[in-house]
């Protein structure tokens, strides 16, 4: 059983069949509305009727960049602006952490896609050796590098005591098919080392309450915890940031957890959530309606 007292998943051929009991979706992107290379045309269409039944939709993204770079990307993966009410990514959260640390000196470690992260704020990029703390928005070259490639760097940081933010506590993500490491697996790299970590985005409770905030300000009304369901692929941020937050979690297969779950019954799946730390209140294969 679930800390939040799931003890059973509801399998789902459609989210059609629980529309009736929510108000808001919050629904994670990458994994769920597309897979970094293409969108998936049936999880657009299950948005846009869930906006035709009059639900709120809001994505939810542990992408490190601000929102409108995540429109323009949605864009051109022709994904219908009708299928969403408001983008929060962990950049917006990500941005007024760095807000808070005005003129401070920052070593960014990062690819240089992730530059508009920062744009506009009083920042002062340094060298490791002259950092007051460190952005982790990802990993130089996430085709090559994992977390053990910065073992050294990591141990510098943490003998100095420097606070890291994370940008995306993702630990993998699908990308074209091969799994591809995030800022979250250098973030725990970091911990494990007794690194101070300070994360904006799922599973932590920011970002949900950001995304609440625009769907009832878009929708004019307060909107009930119980009347509110969050889309993911991934247990340890999607589903643990929906129990945390009291939403309903609902679980795509097919996402960075396939390996483990598209080819197996549906008892070997229940099975498999049994040994996670989370349980989702609903699973399917795809997000479809």
């Amino acid at each position: 059983m679930s800390p939040s007292g799931i003890a059973s998943t509801i399998a789902l051929s459609g989210f059609s069949e629980v529309a009736d009991r929510f108000d808001l979706c919050l629904c994670d992107v990458w994994g769920v509305v597309h897979n970094g290379v293409a969108a998936y045309r049936e999880s657009i269409v299950a948005l846009m009727r869930m906006r035709e039944r009059g639900m709120s939709v809001v994505l939810v993204t542990n992408a490190p960049r601000p929102s409108d770079v995540i429109v323009g990307q949605l864009d051109n993966f022709g994904v219908p602006r009708e299928a969403w009410d408001a983008i929060v990514t962990s950049g917006d959260v990500c941005r007024s952490l760095i807000r808070a640390r005005a003129g401070e000196s920052m070593f960014r470690l990062g690819p240089d896609r992730d530059l508009p992260l920062t744009a506009g704020l009083d920042v002062r990029e340094t060298g490791p050796d002259d950092a007051a703390y460190v952005l982790c928005t990802g990993l130089f070259d996430d085709e090559n590098d994992t977390a053990a490639t910065y073992a050294d760097l990591l141990a510098g940081f943490a003998a100095r005591k420097l606070p890291l933010i994370c940008a995306n506590p993702d630990l993998v993500v699908e990308r074209g098919g091969r799994i591809i490491p995030c800022a979250g697996s250098v973030a725990l790299a970091y911990e494990e080392i007794g690194g101070q970590v300070i994360y904006a985005g799922k599973p932590h409770l920011p970002i949900y309450e950001a995304a609440l905030a625009a769907a009832e300000e878009k929708r004019g009304a307060p909107i009930a915890r119980d009347r509110i369901c969050a889309v993911g692929d991934a247990i340890r941020t999607d589903i643990a940031g929906a129990e945390g937050f009291g939403a309903a979690g609902v679980m795509v297969l097919a996402g960075i957890h396939a390996q483990d779950l598209m080819e197996a019954s549906w008892e070997e799946r229940h099975g498999w959530f049994g040994r996670q730390t989370h349980r989702p209140a609903y699973a399917m294969p795809h997000l479809v309606w």
